[in-house]
């Protein structure tokens, strides 16, 4: 049965190239490398040396210029690389001739991140999505990856001419497994959107955390309601949406989910093949934009997550811009620039929890203006509507009169219109709102 084979775990020392046409272009290449860098390192590999090279025409067979490519390949060898990894995307055809050129082992930016998807899966679903990826992008390098390719299989009774070329039953395999697990991620979606469903009959608001890679969204779940994701200092710490209740200061409770993160020159195929993953986004009632003020390229970060959202279809949904990381910060003046950028924000610091009462606040306003409060009297026999409104979060004030249960809350869906017949004017004389009571969120 024919595998995609993965780089061998000798590798242990890359060299980083990134090809501009313009000057104009190297900051942006430089802050790419970084970011590819620290990529690199997260799979365990060192990286020992980088280059922005600057190319007025890109050449068919290596992108660079014949005497640029004879100064990269002995660099490589007097710093005893053993992988070439590009920034740009380079064709299998390339590829080839670069590993040819080079003797060392040449991937590119998609081919890392795919490495590090692959490392970071935990779910099955995850799992699937890498290796629908995988394979993709593995279809048109077949020559690259076998030197039994130009075997061909003799003609059999329902055969005519020379036979079957090997690459081409290899690729058929791996069309053959691309269809399989196409169809596999079908019914594991299948299966979310049954555990999505079971959430959603308790009509509770949904919050999704999205934003850059690394921007803290992990350490804002835990931070805001226990949970235990795991949250590391590093790129695609975590790949599985993770969702969790939050009970805000009123008692309302909303369902907080963490997304994977994105990233610049983030690989199409990963974007189609994570939909399923960042299905969350375009479900929710609210997108929580989370932002790494303290890093230099936040703009850029900014751009690129707006520009993924629009691609998911979830441009149109509301969105409140959280800046984290505050507590780096030097001076308050790229807090003064980051409100230009957006008024609507809010400033925090997840590791610290400065600022996450101002977004509990911010998100009690949202969800209170979007349902709207309202006033019901309750008959003593129909208790079962208030205790419904209780499990749904969205009980703001109780009290008990001679009439019955007076409460303020903000139905959604079936029991709004439920309690449609008791509703009243006026206003409730005291709050009774019970803070200990904690439902709980269908898994």
């Amino acid at each position: 049965m024919f595998e995609v084979k993965e780089k061998p775990r000798l590798v242990e020392r890359a060299f980083l190239i990134s090809c501009i046409r313009s000057e104009r272009d190297r900051s942006e290449a430089d802050s790419l490398l970084d970011e590819l860098d620290e990529l690199t390192r997260n799979l365990g590999i060192a990286v020992i040396g980088r280059r922005v090279i600057r190319i007025r025409k890109t050449s068919p067979r290596f992108i660079l210029g014949k005497g640029k490519v004879d100064d990269v390949v002995r660099e490589i060898k007097e710093c005893q690389a053993d992988v070439l990894i590009f920034d740009n995307e380079i064709s299998p055809a390339q590829q080839r001739n670069w590993e040819t050129e080079s003797q060392v082992l040449v991937i590119d930016r998609h081919e890392i991140i795919l490495d590090v998807f692959a490392e970071r899966a935990q779910t099955k679903e995850a799992k699937l999505q890498v290796k629908l990826a995988r394979l993709e992008y593995s279809l048109p390098r077949l020559r690259r990856a076998w030197t039994h390719l130009g075997r061909q299989r003799g003609g059999g009774v329902t055969q005519r001419g020379e036979g079957e070329a090997q690459i081409e039953l290899d690729q058929r395999m791996v069309r053959d497994q691309i269809a399989a697990t196409r169809k596999e991620i079908v019914l594991v979606a299948k299966q979310r959107q049954t555990g999505r469903s079971r959430r959603q009959r308790l009509p509770l608001p949904s919050v999704a955390i999205v934003g850059y890679t690394n921007a803290g969204k992990s350490t804002l779940l835990n931070k805001l309601t226990g949970a235990n994701a795991i949250s590391e200092d590093k790129l695609f710490a975590t790949l599985d949406p993770t969702s969790r209740r939050l009970k805000l200061p009123s008692g309302r409770i909303v369902v907080l989910t963490d997304t994977v993160g994105f990233i610049r020159k983030l690989p199409h195929r990963l974007v189609d093949s994570f939909k399923a993953t960042l299905e969350e986004a375009l479900v929710a009632d609210l997108i929580l934009h989370l932002v790494d003020l303290s890093n230099p390229e936040y703009e850029a970060q900014m751009e690129t997550t707006a520009k993924v959202l629009a691609e998911l279809g979830a441009a149109d949904k509301e969105l409140l811009t959280v800046y984290n990381k505050i507590d780096q910060l030097e001076n308050g003046l790229e807090k003064l620039k980051a409100k230009r950028i957006f008024h609507q924000s809010v400033f925090i610091s997840a590791q610290t929890g400065d600022g996450i009462s101002n977004l509990l606040a911010q998100l009690e306003e949202i969800f209170s203006r979007e349902s709207g409060e309202l006033l019901y009297l309750i008959p003593f026999d129909r208790y079962d509507l208030v205790a419904r409104l209780k499990a749904q979060g969205e009980l703001m004030e109780e009290e008990t009169s001679e009439d019955g249960y007076r409460i303020k809350g903000t139905p959604r869906g079936e029991l709004r219109h439920a309690l449609e017949g008791y509703r009243e004017k006026g206003e409730i004389s005291r709050s009774l709102t019970d803070s200990s009571y904690d439902p709980p969120v269908s898994p």
